[in-house]
């Protein structure tokens, strides 16, 4: 059974069909996990091996995967059984072939179809066997931005998925907020924060919840080995609540011990950047809007050259290996902001020369009248003697 109404799936595919339709393409060839997921409600990590997905302007789709997965599509998906097909593992086998003979049966020869380049699912290896089998067939054209940005704009039952998300990702912070005192283990912090999450009906992250104390608490991104928290300590944390593939994440650093005045002020120039950015996350302006109110406070502030070189991004319904999606908050990003989208704002300041960090961060939807948090949570800076 899929997540969503069937009258879901059906606007989500008409809105493709149109876009197909406009840009004056035949049909999409698919291979981003998350256009699939979004179209049909199949949701795999099948995307490792080869495994494709089509729908034509005439609303006809079809699955091509191995047979784990097809035994998955039938049974949480909206496709027909017909539609879904499979290829096997066998010493010569070129799903590539396959797929040229279901795209010969949607009447695709000597047709214009949109393909998704920009995939985790389409590799180098695959392209040059897809390219070979497809050669003289039909005419690919590069659309790899074409459901992503339907993606873009979320609907009403896509924003609730995400409400619930930003509601786990609060209730996760909690226990660490609790447990960051001297002599913890941060892997305990991490296992009563993913199980809050999955406690509350919630999924893995789209990528891995990023935890780090000491030096580490200004790497900003996961590595292997636990650490002990010491006496006098910063514990920097990344997180994400997933509901339904659906993310919100969060992000802050929790001080344990006596707070260097420093990173107080570090702090509250954070705080102030941050929302300086919520502000200016308002329909029309762009993405590069965004990332200037952040760049703006930081550099007036006498925090330029620790700040990062991007303050963000959108929240979707993705799969590993990130939680990221398009767009980002970057110098000149170009990306406009429109009511309905959902993004992640962390306004992160890393003194790289006196190991301190601060970063606070959390989950918007925007409306008419403006970013509203997601998150419940405060940017106070948490301080545990």
């Amino acid at each position: 059974m899929a997540h969503f109404t069937n009258a879901e799936f059906k606007s989500r595919q008409k809105k493709t069909i149109r876009e197909l339709e406009r840009r004056g393409l035949h049909g999409l060839l698919m291979f981003k996990q998350e256009s699939m997921y979004y179209l049909t409600g199949y949701e795999t990590f099948g995307y490792c091996f080869f495994q494709a997905m089509y729908l034509g302007t005439d609303g006809k789709m079809f699955l091509l995967t191995r047979w784990p997965d097809a035994i998955l599509a039938r049974k949480i998906t909206v496709l027909k059984d017909r539609d879904i097909h499979v290829w096997t593992n066998l010493p010569d086998a070129n799903p590539s072939l396959d797929l040229k003979r279901l795209l010969d049966s949607q009447h695709c020869k000597g047709k214009r179809i949109g393909i998704e380049y920009d995939a985790y699912g389409l590799t180098g290896a695959i392209h040059r066997k897809l390219s070979a089998a497809l050669n003289d067939f039909c005419h690919l054209e590069e659309a790899s931005d074409l459901v992503t940005r339907l993606r873009y704009v979320k609907s009403r039952a896509e924003i609730e998925c995400i409400r619930k998300a930003a509601a786990l990702a609060d209730r996760a912070l909690i226990p660490a907020n609790r447990l960051a005192v001297a002599g913890a283990y941060e892997g305990d912090i991490l296992a009563a924060m993913q199980s809050e999450i999955f406690k509350g009906g919630g999924d893995w992250p789209g990528n891995d919840q990023i935890i780090g104390s000491g030096p580490r608490a200004l790497i900003g991104r996961y590595t292997s080995g636990r650490q002990t928290l010491k006496k006098n300590d910063q514990l920097t944390i990344e997180w994400a609540g997933s509901y339904l593939r659906y993310h919100a994440a969060m992000m802050r650093t929790i001080v344990i011990g006596k707070v260097n005045p420093r990173q107080r002020k570090m702090h509250d120039v954070a705080v102030e950047a941050h929302w300086a950015t919520v502000k200016a996350l308002k329909p029309g302006n762009t993405c590069g809007d965004v990332f200037e109110a952040y760049a703006r406070v930081c550099d007036k502030r006498g925090m330029g050259k620790h700040r990062h070189t991007a303050t963000g991004y959108s929240m979707s319904a993705v799969f590993q290996p990130t939680w990221m999606d398009w767009p980002m908050f970057y110098r000149d990003n170009p990306a406009v902001i429109e009511v309905g989208n959902t993004f992640f704002v962390h306004t992160l300041i890393f003194d790289q020369q006196r190991n301190l960090a601060v970063a606070p961060g959390q989950s918007y939807v925007v409306t008419k009248k403006g970013a509203e948090p997601l998150s419940k949570s405060k940017l106070d800076l948490v301080i545990n003697d």
